[in-house]
């Protein structure tokens, strides 16, 4: 793409409350937009003010799912301006969710170039407080009229950005429910693509789990609902002794970048880490044996979320409190370090913004 032109909104948005913000409620004065048709490609980029989209009712991306996004953050430094941690492990999955979904992917450099003109505009929404950050949204979806079951030819791709807090509201281990009758993905599927189908096909069990007094749920197979797969819409890590444990990656579980940057950390560490199948039944056992010492999740609007209970119909395992000193919260402290630039940033993960 060329360079990017900007128009400035005349209506600048309230600035919420840093004490307050909660996760993806607030969104900033400018989006990054650009459209792609066969004849042209990828064209017509720009920064402009955020405001509502005009869609043909027969957009394919309402009647179909074409629609992928990402989620990535970018973090303020300790010298001033900002860092995007990993924005190409991002867009490398934004372009590998395109091409699964039949959708012309917005390759890496672009997309970063667009997601650094937006922050130009919009970097000083940057919240200061501890445990914050400027939330980036990419997505893309399709716009042609049609009612045919075929690939759209023609996408509109965008950028929001979101100053954010925690992602979940109680600052507490997380309670699961074990969902034994639907499954997230099914093999061969969408799962391994940041897809917005994968997400809607969560939220029923979510809302059941919630009902049933729980924050989330703990996905299985789903072939024999036995082995471990996500929680929520984060990855899962066991610790099984001094073993570090998490579900390799497969068709049905998405490629986590805060997954590969924990088991990257822990590895440095001199932490044993396998990436093997898990099942319930040996997580049971583990628990009557007493070497089950923790499971957490990992993503990165949640980054590091400890779970403090795994339940179901016909049963409950309930974890040890892990503290300070276990695995999950000192990897989260170690990268949460790592992205405002408090230590030493061995992997090259973080890009000026």
């Amino acid at each position: 793409m060329a360079s990017i032109p900007v128009r400035r909104t005349s209506s600048p948005r309230p600035r919420p409350a840093e004490e307050d913000l909660g996760f993806g409620r607030y969104l900033t004065d400018h989006l990054f937009q650009a459209e792609w048709s066969p004849g042209e490609g990828w064209h017509g980029a720009r920064v402009a003010p955020y405001a509502a989209l005009s869609l043909d009712p027969a957009a394919a991306a309402l009647h179909y799912g074409q629609c992928i996004f990402e989620g990535l953050k970018a973090f303020r430094r300790p010298g001033g301006g900002m860092a995007l941690f990993r924005p190409r492990a991002h867009a490398e999955r934004f372009v590998r969710s395109a091409r699964r979904l039949a959708m012309p992917p917005l390759e890496p450099e672009p997309l970063l170039e667009g997601i650094r003109a937006l922050l130009r505009e919009d970097g000083s929404w940057m919240p200061s407080l501890p445990g914050t950050s400027l939330y980036v949204r990419p997505l893309m979806f399709a716009t042609e009229p049609f009612l045919g079951v075929r690939a759209a030819r023609s996408y509109t791709a965008l950028v929001l950005l979101s100053p954010v807090g925690g992602y979940f509201a109680a600052e507490r281990p997380l309670r699961l429910w074990v969902e034994r009758a639907r499954a997230r993905a099914a093999r061969g599927g969408l799962g391994a693509a940041k897809t917005s189908a994968n997400y809607v096909a969560s939220l029923l069990a979510a809302e059941e789990a919630k009902a049933r007094g729980f924050d989330q749920v703990l996905w299985l197979d789903d072939a024999e609902r036995r082995w471990l797969e996500e929680i929520g819409t984060m990855n899962v890590f066991v610790r099984l002794g001094e073993t570090l444990v998490t579900p390799p990656l497969s068709a049905p579980i998405l490629a986590g970048v805060t997954r590969d940057s924990i088991i990257a950390l822990a590895r440095a560490r001199g932490m044993a880490v396998e990436e093997r199948p898990v099942a319930l039944d040996e997580l049971q056992a583990a628990s009557r044996a007493g070497t089950l010492r923790e499971v957490f999740g990992t993503g990165t609007a949640a980054v590091v979320s400890a779970i403090s209970e795994l339940a179901w119909e016909e049963g409950t395992i309930r974890l040890p409190a892990p503290g300070p000193d276990g695995a999950g919260e000192t990897l989260r402290a170690e990268l949460a370090a790592i992205q405002r630039g408090e230590a030493p940033d061995l992997h090259g993960w973080l890009e000026p913004a």
